[in-house]
């Protein structure tokens, strides 16, 4: 017989996921956009159209649909669903996130240019990406260690010097305010960009941030493998 989860343990994955149903993270997301945050959901394990297809419907009927953007990973769904579900989700209303290897997500962002890239800035040719799409929307997210934190401030340079609409996915408090130096720099208004930060992580930040004017976006893990991203996160693995 499997054990179950501790109820202090059930707590934690609380925190930092959603459920695994549709509803789990449309209540999700109805928590954050009271907090005035803006979410982006992503499904976990990746790969099922059909329940993307569910959530679109579901957050639409909910009326959230303005503040949500859905996470659509494009090699694993692969082009032709892949396409589909961004195409649904952005009739309801949604917005949506291209994540993936370059070449499908490129293909697919010029097809739907509304569409943000994911970008992570320990990639080889992240800068370069950088530049491509330096007037169009991109998630730039930070990796780990000294060169990946020093790849994410040369491409955040060149998004903030752009005239796109930069997401900056860090929780270094160093690179959160090195986003921040780099805004005002170029002159920005707070709706041109917006801080992303994932789901119960540093949440006093989250606050002092909207406080203060600034966007933020909380990423929602949710779905039958959304309790691993939170002990994956403990676990210091990404």
């Amino acid at each position: 017989m499997r054990a179950r989860p501790t109820q202090g343990l059930l707590r934690l994955l609380d925190r930092y996921a959603a459920g695994p149903d549709v509803g789990d993270a449309v209540r999700a997301a109805a928590g954050v956009t009271k907090a005035h945050r803006d979410v982006g959901l992503e499904r976990l394990p990746a790969g099922d159209t059909a329940e993307l297809l569910l959530l679109t419907a579901a957050v639409r009927d909910a009326g959230l649909a303005p503040r949500v953007e859905l996470i659509v990973p494009v090699d694993v769904l692969g082009p032709s669903a892949a396409e589909t579900a961004v195409d649904r989700a952005l009739e309801g209303g949604l917005g949506v996130a291209l994540e993936g290897l370059p070449g499908p997500v490129t293909a697919l962002a010029v097809r739907f240019p509304a569409a943000r890239v994911v970008v992570p800035a320990a990639e080889p040719g992240a800068e370069e990406r950088c530049r491509l799409l330096a007037s169009a929307a991109v998630r730039l997210v930070q990796g780990r260690g000294t060169p990946a934190a020093r790849a994410f401030v040369r491409c955040l340079n060149v998004l903030m010097s752009g005239d796109g609409r930069p997401a900056v996915a860090a929780t270094d408090p160093r690179l959160v305010a090195i986003a921040g130096e780099r805004a005002a720099w170029n002159d920005r208004p707070p709706e041109s960009w917006e801080h992303v930060m994932p789901y119960g992580v540093r949440t006093d930040e989250q606050q002092r941030l909207t406080a203060a004017g600034y966007r933020v976006r909380v990423t929602v893990p949710w779905g039958p493998g959304a309790a691993a991203a939170p002990l994956r996160r403990l676990a210091g693995r990404p």
